[in-house]
Protein backbone atom coordinates (compact mmCIF):
# COMPACT_ATOMS: atom_id res chain seq x y z
CA UNK A 1 0.00 0.00 0.00
CA UNK A 2 2.69 2.34 1.07
CA UNK A 3 4.20 1.83 -2.48
CA UNK A 4 1.09 2.60 -4.70
CA UNK A 5 1.64 5.70 -6.98
CA UNK A 6 0.48 9.44 -6.09
CA UNK A 7 -0.35 12.16 -8.72
CA UNK A 8 2.11 15.01 -7.06
CA UNK A 9 0.68 18.21 -8.15
CA UNK A 10 2.75 21.57 -8.57
CA UNK A 11 1.14 24.82 -6.25
CA UNK A 12 -0.37 25.67 -9.61
CA UNK A 13 -2.18 22.43 -10.10
CA UNK A 14 1.08 21.16 -12.94
CA UNK A 15 1.69 17.79 -12.77
CA UNK A 16 5.19 17.42 -11.24
CA UNK A 17 5.94 13.52 -11.27
CA UNK A 18 4.42 10.33 -9.81
CA UNK A 19 5.61 9.70 -6.55
CA UNK A 20 5.04 6.67 -4.03
CA UNK A 21 2.20 7.21 -1.30
CA UNK A 22 4.84 6.50 1.47
CA UNK A 23 6.70 9.96 0.25
CA UNK A 24 3.08 11.75 -0.32
CA UNK A 25 2.43 10.96 3.50
CA UNK A 26 5.42 12.69 4.77
CA UNK A 27 5.39 15.85 2.38
CA UNK A 28 1.33 15.84 4.17
CA UNK A 29 2.87 15.33 7.57
CA UNK A 30 5.92 17.56 7.25
CA UNK A 31 2.98 20.56 6.25
CA UNK A 32 4.60 20.45 2.60
CA UNK A 33 1.88 19.51 0.36
CA UNK A 34 -2.56 18.90 0.77
CA UNK A 35 -4.29 15.59 -0.10
CA UNK A 36 -6.40 16.78 -3.24
CA UNK A 37 -7.91 12.70 -3.12
CA UNK A 38 -7.57 9.71 -1.51
CA UNK A 39 -6.50 6.34 -2.44
CA UNK A 40 -7.91 3.35 -1.16
CA UNK A 41 -6.30 2.15 2.46
CA UNK A 42 -4.86 3.55 5.38
CA UNK A 43 -2.11 4.00 6.82
CA UNK A 44 -1.81 2.60 10.98
CA UNK A 45 0.66 4.55 13.12
CA UNK A 46 0.33 3.99 17.13
CA UNK A 47 -1.47 6.90 17.39
CA UNK A 48 -3.37 7.65 14.57
CA UNK A 49 -5.00 6.12 11.20
CA UNK A 50 -3.61 7.97 8.33
CA UNK A 51 -6.17 7.67 4.56
CA UNK A 52 -3.50 7.18 1.63
CA UNK A 53 -3.71 10.10 -0.28
CA UNK A 54 -3.89 9.38 -4.85
CA UNK A 55 -3.37 13.06 -5.56
CA UNK A 56 -1.79 16.01 -3.37
CA UNK A 57 -0.41 19.00 -4.00
CA UNK A 58 2.87 21.13 -2.84
CA UNK A 59 2.13 24.19 -0.89
CA UNK A 60 4.75 25.96 -2.55
CA UNK A 61 5.49 26.39 -6.09
CA UNK A 62 8.65 24.29 -7.87
CA UNK A 63 9.90 26.50 -10.67
CA UNK A 64 10.89 24.31 -13.64
CA UNK A 65 12.86 25.51 -16.64
CA UNK A 66 10.72 25.49 -19.92
CA UNK A 67 9.40 22.26 -21.31
CA UNK A 68 11.48 20.79 -24.59
CA UNK A 69 10.55 17.96 -26.67
CA UNK A 70 13.98 15.96 -27.57
CA UNK A 71 14.68 15.64 -31.37
CA UNK A 72 14.67 12.08 -32.51
CA UNK A 73 13.83 10.33 -35.19
CA UNK A 74 10.90 9.14 -33.74
CA UNK A 75 9.28 12.29 -32.43
CA UNK A 76 9.77 14.36 -35.68
CA UNK A 77 8.22 11.07 -37.44
CA UNK A 78 5.11 11.94 -34.88
CA UNK A 79 5.15 15.58 -35.44
CA UNK A 80 4.87 15.51 -39.32
CA UNK A 81 2.25 11.94 -38.74
CA UNK A 82 4.46 9.78 -40.66
CA UNK A 83 3.77 11.86 -43.97
CA UNK A 84 6.92 12.75 -46.15
CA UNK A 85 7.27 15.89 -46.35
CA UNK A 86 8.18 16.79 -50.26
CA UNK A 87 5.51 14.73 -51.67
CA UNK A 88 2.73 13.66 -49.21
CA UNK A 89 2.73 10.01 -48.68
CA UNK A 90 1.89 8.51 -45.53
CA UNK A 91 4.58 5.23 -44.67
CA UNK A 92 6.22 4.00 -41.82
CA UNK A 93 9.65 3.70 -44.21
CA UNK A 94 11.04 7.46 -43.45
CA UNK A 95 13.90 9.33 -43.16
CA UNK A 96 15.28 12.22 -41.35
CA UNK A 97 16.05 15.50 -44.30
CA UNK A 98 17.66 18.39 -42.91
CA UNK A 99 15.87 21.36 -44.92
CA UNK A 100 19.64 22.88 -45.39
CA UNK A 101 21.88 20.76 -45.62
CA UNK A 102 24.21 20.25 -42.57
CA UNK A 103 26.60 20.80 -45.03
CA UNK A 104 25.81 24.17 -46.47
CA UNK A 105 24.92 25.26 -42.81
CA UNK A 106 21.71 23.76 -41.58
CA UNK A 107 22.00 22.99 -38.11
CA UNK A 108 19.89 19.64 -36.71
CA UNK A 109 17.12 21.72 -34.65
CA UNK A 110 12.87 21.33 -34.79
CA UNK A 111 12.89 23.64 -37.67
CA UNK A 112 15.35 22.40 -39.90
CA UNK A 113 14.75 18.75 -40.08
CA UNK A 114 11.41 16.87 -41.53
CA UNK A 115 10.18 13.45 -42.23
CA UNK A 116 11.15 12.54 -46.21
CA UNK A 117 10.71 9.11 -47.91
CA UNK A 118 13.01 7.68 -49.66
CA UNK A 119 12.95 8.18 -52.69
CA UNK A 120 12.40 12.11 -51.81
CA UNK A 121 15.41 12.23 -49.50
CA UNK A 122 17.61 10.34 -52.41
CA UNK A 123 16.19 12.88 -54.79
CA UNK A 124 17.23 16.27 -52.90
CA UNK A 125 20.53 14.67 -52.43
CA UNK A 126 21.87 17.20 -50.05
CA UNK A 127 20.65 20.29 -51.46
CA UNK A 128 18.44 22.80 -50.65
CA UNK A 129 14.29 22.17 -51.86
CA UNK A 130 14.62 25.32 -54.38
CA UNK A 131 17.87 23.73 -55.63
CA UNK A 132 16.22 20.49 -56.44
CA UNK A 133 13.00 21.99 -57.46
CA UNK A 134 10.92 20.48 -54.62
CA UNK A 135 8.65 22.33 -52.21
CA UNK A 136 7.57 21.37 -48.56
CA UNK A 137 4.32 20.38 -47.79
CA UNK A 138 4.28 22.38 -43.96
CA UNK A 139 7.04 24.01 -42.88
CA UNK A 140 9.19 22.40 -39.78
CA UNK A 141 8.59 23.67 -36.10
CA UNK A 142 9.12 23.04 -32.76
CA UNK A 143 6.45 20.97 -31.22
CA UNK A 144 4.61 22.60 -27.64
CA UNK A 145 5.29 20.27 -24.92
CA UNK A 146 2.91 21.23 -21.90
CA UNK A 147 3.37 19.54 -18.88
CA UNK A 148 4.47 16.27 -17.00
CA UNK A 149 3.67 12.96 -19.39
CA UNK A 150 1.76 10.49 -17.22
CA UNK A 151 2.17 7.14 -18.31
CA UNK A 152 -1.10 6.13 -19.37
CA UNK A 153 -1.30 2.63 -17.09
CA UNK A 154 -1.14 4.91 -14.53
CA UNK A 155 -4.60 6.87 -15.71
CA UNK A 156 -6.29 4.20 -16.50
CA UNK A 157 -6.03 2.32 -13.27
CA UNK A 158 -6.55 5.80 -11.21
CA UNK A 159 -9.89 7.39 -12.77
CA UNK A 160 -9.32 10.33 -9.99
CA UNK A 161 -6.53 11.73 -11.33
CA UNK A 162 -8.22 12.17 -14.68
CA UNK A 163 -9.81 15.47 -13.23
CA UNK A 164 -6.33 16.98 -12.67
CA UNK A 165 -4.96 16.07 -16.09
CA UNK A 166 -7.70 17.23 -18.72
CA UNK A 167 -5.05 20.34 -19.95
CA UNK A 168 -1.83 17.90 -19.25
CA UNK A 169 -0.63 15.65 -22.30
CA UNK A 170 -0.30 11.99 -21.69
CA UNK A 171 2.02 9.33 -23.18
CA UNK A 172 1.17 8.04 -26.21
CA UNK A 173 1.84 4.15 -27.56
CA UNK A 174 2.43 3.98 -31.68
Amino acid sequence: MVNSPVLVLNQNYEPLNVSRARRAVVLLLQGKAEALENGSGVLHTPNEIIPLPSVIRLVYLVKRPPLKKKLTRREVFRRDKYTCQYCGRETRELTLDHVIPRHKGGRHTWENVVSACIPCNNHKAGRTPQEAGMRLIRQPFSPHVSGYYVPREYIQRHNEWQRFLPLWQTTEED
